[in-house]
């Protein structure tokens, strides 16, 4: 689910930054015939994923002002994925909610 909130053509697209993956996000991605590039792009361009509105409204501002964002994605396996892209930009790592 997107929020808009934010219009998508004054969105700028969110920098990534190096990427990393944990083993078990890897491996959950693969069970699921799930391209890690796929959600990587939703994240990119504000699409937060499976999160409360509040969460999508609080994502856009983190977005926005340079704070840490994360996405939640759930696979078609029921396997949940997060993203999260660090404040300044420098990491975003794919991981299990358990990873964390």
């Amino acid at each position: 689910m997107t929020d808009t909130s934010v219009p998508a053509l004054t969105r700028p697209r969110l920098p990534l930054g190096q990427l990393v993956a944990t083993p078990g996000a890897i491996a959950a991605l693969t069970a699921a015939g799930m391209s890690v590039f796929i959600l990587l792009n939703r994240h990119a361009r504000w699409d937060w994923g499976d999160l409360s509105p509040e969460d999508l409204a609080l994502n856009n501002l983190a977005a926005i002002t340079s704070q840490r964002v994360q996405s939640s994605y759930l696979l078609g396996n029921r396997q949940k994925v997060w993203i999260i892209t660090e404040w300044d930009r420098s990491v975003t790592t794919v991981l299990l909610p358990e990873d964390y």
